[in-house]
């Protein structure tokens, strides 16, 4: 017979004053196929059971709550109750096994038994089955609770040899209610030993003992802003008997990389992702996020190295204010570690300590009544529960078949319509969250909030991966430069077009054409005389149709010749020689003409090579026709080539009949 600790004796009586809530935690432990059939399990069962002492002990009360209830043997103990099997309906999907877990959670366990229960859930997809263990929170703690796994479980897919059922002592006798009432009551009567003992010891050491007063002291006063109520919201209020659940998954890998890059703990970025959940999940209910809306329950482990196989509550408590009204996911993990550095360094923790060592020290029947009224009163500083429990970082085995992943779980009660419980194993984190059935429905947006959360975590603490793959796509436009001289291919082209554009630059696209173009005034100053550049230019433009009539562009280049030649006035005589044009064709082909009788020029042949091509760009005869309105003054050449001209004669013609016919009216007036 042993009596439950003051935290431990505390959840029973929370559990007894909240009729809506049940203080049982649990987690799924899903395994590699097949499922053991039932005799198996029990038979594993029953030769791992001695190793945890209060699988065969059950919860008995003091009759008038005079001392905390203690454990006593169960005489009647069958394992076939607590080990309890059920199949899933194809597909077997993570629904279905949330939903059958949100339904055995939502019921209290009996305390006329041990309190524990296994469920072997068989029928999970591809061929898997679970192991759902539920245990009362007032026989171990979170970290108590995941040594029992390597207690059960095996560390290797060879089942260990264990002792037999030979080897488990005898149930005690069960003690009665005057027994009980007899031991509590000697117990209150010790109790002022103890005090005293406490006090002398403080006296001997009176320097320990103030500076622990006064960390306690600054503790408490720490913790003293979270006693305000929190800011109000849909994540707060009633709830009722019946529970959902979800869970979301992510890397423990990715959650160190964001450590390490971003800084903190994996507590910190943990607790920096709920808060991005629990922020996208007010959003979604058109609720805006803000300061001191979600202050969470941190429960802390007082536990040194060695002490996990006590199977107890040694716990204390941080209350920290998880950000959900910064939108960037950054700011949030900042915010977060910030808070958490704050209260370790007011070690916030020491306060709790101290109230659990002044709960061994206070009466069973006043701490008892004082937990009973807290839980009557109306409680708005605390919005949710947050627990981060490491698991196992080997692989665990049960009968032979692989743990794949472990789900944890938390009990919520009075007003706290949600809870998340994180749970490390071998490599994966995993977050169960627990609802209220009736004002939670859209649980789910909670757990994708996190993994979204997680994920945005991670892409800011890789900025570089991601900007690799940037020089990737840079890589890709110079294979399309590479086509890029095909369209300089086209460019040769364009030169056909250019041709006519050239003229006007010169220095441009044919410079070598230039000195043709000089060559030109250069013959035309030898014959001075006036006459004698008449019968060249007709001559020369009888001649120069007939070797090569080419040279397309070249009749803006005339202009551009006779503007040097109007010095000497030698241009306007060769005008009338227009009227030979159309028969001859136009003038500037003696431009061409001319460099063939003058092969003293070095860069001269090089345009001979280039003009060939340009007879394909010829089907401009008619612009021969734009020197034609140079020769205007002999309009009489013009109207026999152009007919439309002689309109014009006309009405020449008819006002001078008209007069005629005035003057005849004025005569036979006359």
């Amino acid at each position: 017979m042993r009596e439950l600790n003051p935290i431990d004796a505390q959840f029973i009586d929370a559990e007894d004053q909240d009729k809506h809530a049940s203080f049982a935690i649990a987690s799924i432990a899903i395994f590699e196929g097949p499922a053991p059939s039932h005799d198996e399990f029990l038979s594993a069962m029953r030769t791992r059971l001695p190793r945890v002492p209060l699988s065969r002990k059950k919860l008995r009360t003091v009759p008038l709550r005079l001392g905390p209830p203690v454990w006593v043997d169960d005489p009647n103990f069958d394992l076939r109750y607590h080990v309890r099997q059920v199949a899933l309906p194809p597909p077997g999907d993570d629904g279905q096994l949330s939903a059958v877990m949100a339904r055995v959670m939502s019921q209290r366990l009996d305390r006329d038994y041990p309190l524990w229960e296994y469920w072997v859930i068989r029928g999970l997809s591809g061929g898997r089955w679970a192991l759902i263990s539920k245990v009362h929170h007032s026989m171990v703690d979170g970290v108590s609770g995941t040594d029992l796994y390597r207690v059960i479980f095996d560390g290797s897919p060879d089942p260990d040899v264990v002792q037999s059922d030979a080897a488990v002592e005898p149930a005690e006798p069960e003690p009665s209610a005057l027994t009980l009432t007899l031991r509590a009551a000697i117990g209150l009567a010790r109790l002022p030993l103890r005090q005293a003992a406490v006090v002398r010891d403080l006296i001997s050491r009176p320097s320990e003992a103030a500076s622990q007063l006064a960390m306690t002291a600054r503790a408490i006063a720490a913790i003293a802003p979270a006693i305000l109520p929190a800011t109000g919201s849909s994540l707060c209020g009633p709830i009722g008997t019946q529970r959902r659940y979800v869970w979301a998954r992510a890397s423990l890998a990715d959650i160190k990389t964001i450590k390490n890059s971003l800084g903190g703990t994996v507590n910190d970025v943990v607790l920096a992702a709920i808060s991005g959940g629990y922020r996208a999940l007010l959003l979604s209910r058109g609720e805006e996020p803000g300061p001191h809306m979600l202050p969470s329950l941190v429960p802390v482990s007082l536990r040194a190295a060695g002490e996990e196989g006590i199977y107890e509550n040694r716990i204390s408590i941080l209350m920290a204010d998880l950000p959900v009204h910064l939108a960037d996911p950054v700011e949030r993990l900042t915010a977060v570690r910030t808070e958490l550095a704050a209260l370790k360094a007011s070690n916030e923790a020491a306060a709790g300590e101290a109230l659990v060592a002044l709960g061994r020290l206070t009466p069973y029947p006043f701490a008892s009544l004082s937990v009973k009224l807290a839980y009557r009163l109306p409680q708005r500083e605390i919005v949710t529960v947050t627990t981060n429990v490491p698991g196992p970082a080997q692989p665990l085995y049960a009968m032979g078949r692989r743990l794949l992943e472990i789900i944890p779980y938390v009990p919520i009660a009075t007003t706290l319509r949600t809870g998340v419980s994180i749970f490390s194993y071998c490599g994966n984190l995993a977050f169960g969250i627990t609802g209220d059935y009736a004002t939670t429905p859209d649980i789910e947006l909670l757990a994708r909030g996190i993994e979204a959360s997680v994920a945005e975590l991670l892409a800011a603490a890789k900025p570089e991966p991601e900007a690799e793959p940037e020089p990737k796509p840079d890589e890709e436009p110079e294979p399309e430069a590479a086509p890029e001289p095909k369209a300089e291919a086209q460019p040769k082209a364009a030169p056909k077009a250019e041709a006519e554009p050239e003229p006007n630059a010169q220095p441009k696209r044919q410079p070598r054409r230039q000195p043709q173009v000089k060559a030109v005034p250069r013959r035309m100053p030898r014959p001075k005389a006036p006459p004698q550049p008449k019968p060249q230019a007709t001559a020369q433009a009888k001649a120069q149709p007939k070797p090569e009539p080419r040279p397309k562009p070249q009749p803006a280049q005339q202009p551009q010749a006779a503007e040097p030649q109007a010095v000497p006035q030698p241009v306007a005589q060769p005008q009338p020689v227009a009227q030979h044009l159309p028969e001859v064709g136009p003038e500037p082909k003696r431009l061409v003409a001319t460099p063939q009788p003058m092969p003293v020029a070095p860069p001269r042949p090089k345009p001979e090579l280039e003009a060939p091509p340009q007879p394909k760009a010829r089907p401009l005869p008619k612009a021969a026709a734009k020197p034609k309105p140079q020769g205007r003054p002999q309009r009489n050449a013009q109207q026999k080539e152009r007919p439309h001209a002689r309109p014009r004669i006309k009405p020449q013609t008819r006002p001078q009949t008209k007069p005629h016919a005035k003057t005849s009216a004025r005569t036979k007036k006359n």
